[in-house]
């Protein structure tokens, strides 16, 4: 007996509920087709929406920023981590987003651990989507802030709970994902916005699978249901569809500049590489000019999901390219995404408890602007065989 054999209990329990998930590692880049052990294998689990991972322009540009800047930051952003590039980059973004400023951070989950506890404190009230991501949920946590979940969608339960708690707090903010990274549904942000102002509530959305995704060349949520000005704070991330890594928040200059005193991330965490900074900005820069891959991202989207509903299978209430395959049964849903890899060559992870309740596990397919028609075919063709094979058709 030692003190952490329980660890090896747990990992035991995992495997017998179903709910281990293994963790196969890539030998090429990231694409349409990867290599993982040794084997060719169609991959439709990359957050990769529009390409640009292994675009030959965004990689130059980080190549180029690297011979200039080197390959890290070597400090935190307030003492001698900031550089040129992270001010192009934040200048470019809050253009490209409609607001006045942005700050940049290591990565999605530092943005909204960082920015929440900025915005809210133990004398303040959060209104909490019930399906929030969980990098919301523990940026919440940190900030002490009494919190109210409201039900998925549902912006009479919204209402309901403004006028019942609203003055519990003095200040209020309500947080939302624009696009539910399990479920693909969006976000009723036209109604949110207007019940945050009907409530003096700020308006925070978490826009990480809208970016490159909705709007108008991909600007995000808040641009697809133009509501500028009417939503006080934009997160997003930069390593979905921009292709990088990082992420950022977006509002009024003062808000980022008391992000620059206060978010602990910014202030105790080394700055983002200046070659990921670099292969935003050159993203970003190929939005602006040429929608293109968007547009295929949605034809790829379109035909993945006529083609399963076809086949038979429940593709959920998804709105966007995130695609879910509901299974409901977790054990079945692990052996099929192992059917999926090993027989038919197709990468397509299962999604069970506790990233999603339970009850309701799927494996969640991702498109992207890079797939084929003959992909989505190949894809389509494997799971209606497996899923014959389990009895799920």
């Amino acid at each position: 007996m030692t003190k952490l054999d329980w660890v090896t209990r747990d990992i035991q329990e995992l495997k017998n509920a179903g709910r281990y998930v293994p963790i196969r590692s890539l030998q090429s880049s990231q694409g349409a087709w990867v290599t993982i052990d040794g084997k060719r294998i169609l991959n439709l689990c990359s957050n990769n929406y529009l390409g640009f991972a292994n675009n030959p322009e965004v990689k130059k540009a980080a190549i180029d920023a690297i011979e200039k800047y080197g390959v890290g930051a070597g400090a935190v952003r307030s003492i001698a981590g900031t550089s040129e590039v992270h001010n192009r980059l934040e200048k470019k973004v809050a253009s490209f987003k409609h607001m006045e400023a942005c700050l940049s951070f290591q990565g999605g989950l530092l943005a909204n651990s960082g920015t929440l506890p900025v915005l809210v404190g133990k004398d303040d009230i959060v209104f909490s989507e019930e399906l929030n991501h969980a990098s919301i949920i523990d940026g919440l946590r940190l900030s002490s802030s009494k919190r109210v979940v409201y039900r998925h969608l549902d912006t009479e339960d919204l209402r309901k709970q403004l006028k019942e708690h609203r003055k519990e707090g003095i200040r209020a903010l309500i947080v939302t994902d624009g696009v539910f990274s399990m479920d693909g549904d969006i976000a009723p942000l036209p109604e949110i916005a207007e019940l945050g102002i009907e409530h003096d509530a700020m308006v925070y959305v978490d826009d990480a699978h809208g970016e490159g995704v909705l709007g108008d060349h991909g600007r995000g949520i808040v641009n697809h249901f133009n509501l500028a000005g009417k939503v006080d704070i934009e997160m997003g991330t930069f390593s979905k569809a921009i292709g990088s890594m990082g992420g950022f928040v977006a509002g009024s200059s003062d808000l980022v500049d008391l992000l620059k005193q206060r978010a602990r991330p910014f202030l105790f965490s080394s700055a983002l590489n200046p070659g990921d900074a670099a292969a935003v900005l050159k993203s970003i820069e190929l939005m602006e000019k040429d929608d293109t891959p968007i547009r295929m991202l949605w034809e790829n989207a379109a035909r993945l999901k006529k083609g399963l509903q076809d086949a038979g299978f429940d593709t959920g209430r998804s709105k966007t390219p995130i695609t879910p395959v509901m299974t409901t049964d977790e054990k079945k849903t692990v052996e099929l995404s192992k059917m999926l890899y090993q027989d038919e060559g197709l990468l397509a992870s299962p999604i069970v408890y506790p990233t999603v309740a339970q009850g309701t596990a799927r494996i969640r397919l991702m498109p992207s602007a890079l797939h084929s028609a003959e992909d989505i075919k190949y894809a389509v063709d494997a799971l209606r065989h497996s899923g014959a094979r389990l009895g799920l058709l």
